[in-house]
């Protein structure tokens, strides 16, 4: 507003001159518009920009386009610095660091192989090293990097660097110490408590990390990038959107006229929303945020797309625990979709060096991976020893209580079992068969065969509901459950006529008659089993319901 204001009385004072009074209000207007170096300080970089802009006719096009390159770059509109610099090349060979510049640009586009040919004609520099490493290390050249690593000097900058290239190799201890040794110098440099408590973050410390980032969040509470650390913390932390809805308000607030950090929201915001949005947003940054392949993954699994998961994961090389746990589970559902031994091992060899290693074994997702590497094992014992030491973290978690549930069939714990199937309330899962058939027999081995019967009553005709009723038949006929075992033979027998399924039913209706008999089942019944005896065209039926007859007879049974 003051740049426009200005302008318009510089144009009506060419016009007109301009009275004593005038005169003076002019330069109170000029008084009033920041100086570039208060733009700057104040990191104004829109507003550092117009007056560049404005007061390009009267400075160095060089210069003053090199400034615009600058807060364009800061601003995060690396596409507009580098087209700056790339025309700034020709013409002006004095500024021997263009190359690296526009080096600096393409590395922020993601765009490592353009950075590296770019950086080849330019000069030997600390920044060209610094950029060096970087590009070493998004291209997986360990041999590089660790020349470009030895070529660092003790200087804050090169110090920097290395911190933040031992934060990409998740070596968060190693960046906090290097961190905290440069502030304990430069009390001043209070964006270093940001990284420090990203640091933090990524060690799940999400209490140390807000009191970290509250020192530099009191100082600059507009900071795009610490709200943005301060929205991550509150979502690990609480776990609750409500927070989540504040921080978004402050980070829309922040971002409305700037570039910078945009996409980085953009992801954030998915995983605020837990996935809403995913295929519009994480595909194009994928190659830009390391997360955003992790994250997509995640959105296909819980779509349960289970190839596109692969094609995403498979050449990729895990460096730290959670991309080693996302491979081992993709490689253990794509082996028991394809019922394929070797990708299963690849979990294991996953999950196990994960749950075993000394910087994660005591955490919570080392033992998710020990229990993950036992249930592939099919050692449910050792399973429940890990998820029981970790079951109040996750008692409304469906994944957790399905894998809880099955441990718990496995090792004859019914009771636990039935609670933590109950406990499930994503229909994904309770209409999945392993869930139902699972569920149908924790309820016929505590006693509650009928529960077992209508889940069984519910299902459409199908291979599925055909396999029910055979595991309902055999394991009711298994604990004396006689009666629903004779209902479910009868109706295997009308599906398939086999000797074997009239054979259980016969079983299952003298069963019943003679729980009848001794009183540990109503008599009225019966009727109900002579019923089911004539579905059968078998000779051996009309003696058994002579028998069972004769009997009801003499006990005024009626029919």
């Amino acid at each position: 507003m003051h740049c426009c204001f200005f302008e318009i009385r510089m144009i009506l004072s060419r016009a007109k001159p301009a009275s004593g009074e005038a005169v003076r209000r002019s330069a109170h207007s000029r008084r009033d518009i920041p100086s570039f170096e208060t733009f700057l300080s104040r990191r104004d970089y829109t507003g550092a920009i117009t007056l560049l802009e404005f007061n390009e006719a009267t400075s160095s096009a060089a210069d003053s386009q090199l400034w615009i390159a600058y807060c364009s770059f800061h601003l995060g509109n690396y596409k507009k610095a580098a087209k700056i610099y790339e025309q700034l090349r020709a013409g002006n060979e004095h500024l021997k660091d263009l190359n690296t510049y526009v080096a600096c640009c393409y590395f922020y586009l993601g765009m490592y192989p353009e950075a590296a040919k770019m950086l080849l004609d330019s000069p030997h520099s600390p920044l060209k090293t610094r950029l060096s490493l970087h590009l070493a290390h998004k291209l997986a050249d360990k041999h590089q990097s660790k020349e470009y690593e030895d070529k660092l000097n003790d200087s804050v900058e090169d110090q920097l660097c290395l911190a933040s290239v031992h934060y990409l190799r998740a070596h968060y201890q190693e960046a906090i110490d290097i961190y905290k040794k440069v502030l304990l110098d430069n009390r001043d440099y209070l964006a270093l408590n940001v990284y420090v408590a990203l640091c933090y973050y990524k060690l799940d410390y999400y209490d140390v990390a807000q009191e970290v980032l509250q020192v530099y969040l009191s100082k600059y509470p507009d900071s795009a990038t610490a709200i943005n650390l301060k929205a991550c913390n509150h979502f690990r932390f609480y776990k609750s959107t409500a927070e989540i809805a504040e921080m978004k308000q402050l980070i829309d607030k922040v971002f409305n006229n700037s570039h910078y950090g945009n996409d980085l929201i953009q992801h954030n915001t998915v995983v605020f929303r837990n996935g809403e949005g995913a295929l519009q947003i994480l595909p194009n940054l994928v190659d830009v945020i390391p997360e955003a392949r992790l994250n997509l993954v995640i959105y296909y699994l819980r779509q349960n797309e289970v190839q596109e998961c692969f094609e995403l994961i498979k050449d990729l090389e895990p460096s730290v625990p959670q991309e080693y746990i996302l491979k081992g589970i993709v490689n253990a559902v794509v082996g028991q979709e394809k019922n394929s031994q070797e990708y299963v091992k690849v979990a294991q060899h996953y999950f196990q060096l994960v749950g075993t290693s000394a910087s994660e074994c005591d955490t919570i997702p080392g033992r998710q991976c020990m229990a993950s590497f036992y249930f592939l094992m099919r050692q449910f014992k050792d399973v429940l020893i890990y998820l029981n030491s970790i079951k109040t973290y996750f008692s409304n978690v469906d994944c957790f209580n399905f894998n809880y549930a099955q441990a718990q069939t496995a090792t004859g714990h019914f009771k636990e079992a039935e609670e933590a199937f109950l406990a499930i309330r994503s229909e994904r899962y309770r209409a999945d068969f392993a869930y139902v058939s699972l569920l149908s027999y924790a309820y016929i081995m505590n006693k509650k065969s009928q529960l077992a019967w209508e889940l069984y009553l519910k299902m459409e005709p199908s291979p599925d509901s055909f396999n029910l009723l055979q595991l309902i038949a055999n394991a009711c006929y298994t604990i004396g459950d006689f009666w629903y075992a004779a209902k479910a033979f009868d109706m295997l027998e009308r599906l398939d006529p086999s000797p074997e399924h009239w054979e259980g039913k016969r079983g299952a209706c003298c069963g019943t008659f003679q729980y009848i008999v001794a009183d540990k089942l109503p008599k009225e019944l019966l009727p109900e089993v002579i019923k089911i005896l004539k579905n059968t065209v078998n000779s051996q039926v009309d003696q058994i319901i002579r028998v069972i007859k004769k009997w009801g007879k003499d006990n005024r049974v009626a029919y």
